[in-house]
């Protein structure tokens, strides 16, 4: 339909909204030396996360898979890999899958180096060497099919349901129509909605994505029910609570709204990238941000819409994060946060649609480069993965 932005031509085929090195400690124990780096080279993020080490089998290859989907990512224009020397990560795994996407990648490792000042200093000079080597790429012309929306609510109330999770569920619908891409997940949050989800599966309440849709909110229940809790007690949150939303049913209703209308084509577990799907896409991750920014990012989205009633401010590190605000209140309270105003629907300002109009010209901004609020001020350092078994 003739709609585009202008992003950075990825080797593998990809547009990203952004050029940046990432720098990625595979563990921990890394994690100091990789802020020591980040802190001096401009044009860098890092992925601060607290596994890698110590972690039964599944989760150590879900990490290695995680950071290498995060360094494949649209938005990432080279990688330097942070290595201890010692960890349970599969480095080379990590640092061969992502230069087979084409991407300038490096590689230090801290105990070879002889220490902590030592690999700063190495990491400075290598990561200089791959902003050097990337910054001067120029955007191209992309049709917005190449577009990788992913969508997610936070500190909610009873506006998230009635406003800004309309908005993006607007949005939402536009992009799939548009043949582009969407993921939404929040597992927990479809708790008690999940028939609804499973009837919008291709294929019907009964065939396997309708099926997996029921498996993936299942095995998110019994993973509270295995030390004895129930889900619901966690959810909603105190904030949810304060905020006018009485059940997780409730929330639920008001969360699966974001993801609009058209037909869920599969579920992707959460490290999965995406490839060539297009349409609408659930991935498996929980509520909580750290980790489901995260896994949105993993999947190759260039951009979050985030939907917000109390105010939540965070962004993260590679991946522009617009917050779609359902409170008027809150908007005025916190504006140099939040990057638009659906509340205005609740005051009978404007219609979902006119809000949602307003939403994808600044989802359009943001791809050609318009910086969220959250990035202006460098409120994304906050990420972790999300992980299945415990620490030992």
């Amino acid at each position: 339909m003739g709609t585009s932005f202008y992003g950075y031509k990825r080797p593998d085929g990809k547009y990203g909204a952004r050029n940046l090195v990432a720098v990625i400690p595979s563990v921990i124990c890394a994690t100091d030396v990789a802020q020591g780096i980040v802190h001096q080279v401009q044009g860098t993020v890092g992925y601060f996360h607290h596994q890698g080490c110590c972690q039964l089998p599944i989760d150590l290859k879900r990490v290695t898979d995680t950071l290498i989907s995060l360094g494949k990512g649209p938005n990432v224009a080279g990688v330097l890999i942070v290595s201890l020397g010692c960890e349970g990560t599969d480095v080379e795994r990590l640092q061969k899958e992502i230069a087979d996407s084409g991407k300038p990648v490096e590689i230090l490792r801290i105990q070879e180096l002889g220490g902590t000042s030592r690999a700063i200093q190495a990491g400075i000079d290598l990561a200089q060497k791959l902003v050097l080597e990337t910054s001067g790429l120029q955007r191209e012309e992309a049709d917005i099919s190449n577009v990788i929306m992913s969508i997610k609510c936070g500190a909610s109330d009873t506006t998230s349901g009635m406003a800004s999770n309309c908005v993006i569920g607007y949005v939402a619908d536009k992009l799939v129509d548009l043949g582009a891409t969407v993921i939404f997940g929040e597992t927990t949050e479809f708790l008690g909605g999940e028939h609804i989800l499973a009837r919008r599966a291709v294929g019907g309440e009964g065939g396997f994505v309708g099926r997996k849709i029921y498996e993936i909110v299942d095995r998110m229940e019994k993973r509270a029910k295995a030390i004895g809790e129930d889900m619901r007690g966690g959810q909603p949150t105190p904030g949810n609570i304060a905020g006018g939303l009485s059940s997780i049913e409730e929330k639920s209703l008001g969360a699966i709204v974001k993801s609009g209308h058209r037909p869920i084509q599969g579920v992707l577990e959460y490290p999965d990238f995406v490839t060539d799907q297009k349409g609408l896409w659930i991935k498996d991750a929980p509520g909580r941000e750290p980790e489901i920014l995260t896994g949105m990012a993993a999947s190759g989205a260039q951009l979050m819409m985030f939907s917000t009633g109390r105010g939540a401010p965070q962004g993260f590190p590679s991946m522009p994060v617009i917050k779609i605000c359902g409170n008027p209140n809150t908007y005025e309270r916190m504006q140099h946060d939040m990057d638009l105003n659906a509340g205005r629907i609740i005051t009978g300002e404007k219609t979902i649609e006119e809000v949602g109009e307003e939403a994808f010209a600044l989802l359009l901004k943001v791809l050609n480069g318009q910086m969220t609020k959250n990035e202006a001020i460098h409120y994304f350092a906050t990420m972790d993965i999300y992980c299945l078994g415990p620490v030992i």
